[in-house]
């Protein structure tokens, strides 16, 4: 079968290649592609920043965000041939830790996860993958042109809960949300907040295109402006940039007792002057909160597929942009201004063998 590919640690390495199909070994159901969604992840694998092979094997299949459709199935799995199906992207390590055996898996103590992907499992940009049961989520058969959004969900219904949790430490009573980046993340991010009640306030450069739209027809409210140009204190702010500035706007511009997630990844080597007293003395003196969150465990893909379903439809189709066959992928990561989310279609591509360079 036609999978894509990449050899870890060798930049640019991406290309179409035959593979075997999917041992039994791998999982007890058999999936048929659907689609796989591209992010920053790919490209940064794509680029040789990171990646990790499977033990044995010198390519990685890429594509971790992910829909499908069951072939084969246990008859006691709870799933059967037709239904639409994700998989779950990390898995647990195999001591286990105290934190993935308590089936916390995007907690994990000691780093020896793996990721479909992305760290030592192939990922789903093949036609067909194998996984065990209690590694798939079901979806309803109505989300078939948004499932493969659930993924990317499942990081901010992480980041959600997270906040919730936090703000259960105390008294607290939000109103004003912040989202920096109206990426699909950031996007998925409002959609969220919006569905909790809160008055959601998203932050991006860009001043026409889709995102300004997508956002004012969610509901929220979108600013080409800075947050500190704003004015705005809110109570809980979720940031999807991992941009340098923007991450230190979202440490300082807050209300009182605010919680600030960061969600995005940002890059390293260059310096920036920050007064890390003052920025200590505002959190401890604001009672703030600052944490990170990455990946997603199967309680968090099951708010995400409950977000998804309760969301307009419509509204989710249009964050995917371009849906692009399997074996035109180079013209899938060569970005266009009016992109918000990019998808590899593998259920209209073509059969045959795959690119053997």
């Amino acid at each position: 079968m036609r999978a894509l590919t990449v050899t870890p640690g060798i930049k640019d390495s991406l290309h179409l290649r035959d593979i075997p199909e999917p041992a039994a070994g791998e999982g007890q159901v058999l999936v048929n592609a659907l689609a796989v969604g591209l992010c920053g992840t790919d490209a940064e694998i794509i680029a040789a920043d990171y990646g990790e092979a499977p033990p044995g094997q010198d390519y990685l299949v890429l594509g971790h965000e992910n829909l499908g459709r069951v072939r084969e199935a246990p008859r006691d799995s709870g799933l059967a041939e037709g239904d639409l199906v994700v998989g779950i992207v990390r898995r647990p390590d195999p001591e286990p830790c105290k934190a993935c055996a308590a089936g916390e898996w995007d907690m994990c103590l000691n780093g020896k996860y793996t990721e479909h992907g992305i760290k030592g499992l192939d990922g789903f940009a093949r036609q067909q993958w194998r996984a065990d049961p209690q590694s798939i989520v079901k979806l309803e058969a109505g989300l078939e042109d948004v499932g493969v959004l659930l993924e990317p969900t499942t990081i901010v219904a992480k980041a959600w809960e997270q906040i919730t949790r936090i703000g259960q430490r105390a008294f607290f009573d939000p109103h004003i949300a912040v989202v920096t980046g109206a990426g699909p993340v950031g996007l998925l991010a409002a959609l969220l907040g919006v569905q909790q009640g809160l008055e959601v306030h998203v932050f991006d450069i860009v001043k026409d295109g889709p995102k300004p739209e997508l956002v004012r027809d969610l509901g929220a409210i979108y600013h080409s402006e800075s947050l500190p140009d704003s004015g705005l204190k809110p109570n809980v702010l979720v940031e999807c940039t991992g941009v340098t500035p923007v991450v230190l706007d979202a440490l300082r511009c807050r209300a009182q007792d605010a919680i600030t997630c960061l969600t995005g990844v940002s890059g390293t080597g260059n310096q920036t002057e920050v007064d890390v007293g003052a920025l200590n003395r505002e959190e401890v003196l604001m009672n703030g909160v600052v944490f990170g969150s990455v990946n997603a465990n199967r309680r968090h893909y099951d708010a995400g597929a409950k977000a998804l379903s309760s969301a307009n439809p419509d509204w989710l189709r249009r964050l995917i942009s371009r849906r692009v066959p399997l074996e035109n992928y180079a013209e899938a990561f060569h970005h266009r201004p009016d992109d918000v989310k990019v998808v590899l279609d593998l259920q209209k591509s073509r059969g045959g063998r795959g690119d053997q360079r």
